[in-house]
């Protein structure tokens, strides 16, 4: 598992385009900088890693494109110590990115293969999540909610109510929402039954997906 000078020279140039693109937060274009996300991939995808491009990681899954990763971080706002609940882990870039960050990160990924693999990567970069857990992302985490914040990595028909309710007052929800294209969205929970919403264009996800058992 090396990671190079010539990595941190990509990772640099990725960072600036992502500064290029509108992404403002120093914190997280710091945390582009410092996590290698070649490791995440397949090692002969290698030089795939630090295109600003999502690419295939198994189970019918990719890695995020590292501007999308940026843009939903950056969305968050996120705070030291924080707890941030994560539906789909997937490679474990956008997990890293977050505890990076300073979060304490809860997350659900539904493919145990990925489950798995991530499971073992992350605690070998470092980096060590608050907790990981295999199951149905659309249940959220009800014994460890509320949360300050929640992202979702996957593109959702709908926002699943049970994450609404794990939402604490004051909280974020960042959500791609459609089915076939999607609009990254974010609710703000105002009180016990309101939320606010925001929109933010158009993104593309694989499919959230449901009932794991």
């Amino acid at each position: 598992m090396k990671d190079t000078n010539k990595h941190q020279g990509l990772r640099n140039q990725l960072a600036k385009i992502l500064e290029d693109k509108g992404i403002i937060d120093k914190k997280v274009l710091e945390a582009i900088k410092k996590i290698p996300r070649h490791l995440f991939l397949n090692s002969s995808f290698e030089d795939f890693a630090y295109q600003d491009k999502a690419f295939p990681i198994g189970a019918g899954q990719t890695i995020s494109q590292p501007y999308t990763v940026a843009f939903q971080s950056q969305l968050l706002e996120v705070k030291k110590d924080q707890k941030i609940l994560e539906i789909g882990t997937g490679s474990g870039y956008q997990t890293a990115v977050l505890c990076l960050l300073g979060a304490k990160v809860y997350s659900i990924e539904r493919q145990n293969e990925l489950f798995k693999t991530t499971s073992i990567l992350l605690p070998k970069l470092g980096i060590r999540p608050k907790h990981l857990s295999f199951g149905d992302g659309y249940k959220g985490l009800p014994s460890h909610a509320p949360f300050d914040s929640i992202i979702v990595t996957a593109g959702a028909p709908i926002i699943p109510q049970p994450l609404m309710a794990q939402l604490k007052i004051g909280g974020k929800l960042v959500i791609p929402l459609g089915e076939k294209d999607q609009i990254m969205t974010m609710l703000i929970r105002k009180n016990e039954t309101q939320f606010e919403k925001h929109e933010f264009g158009d993104f593309k996800f694989v499919p959230l997906l449901e009932n794991k058992n």
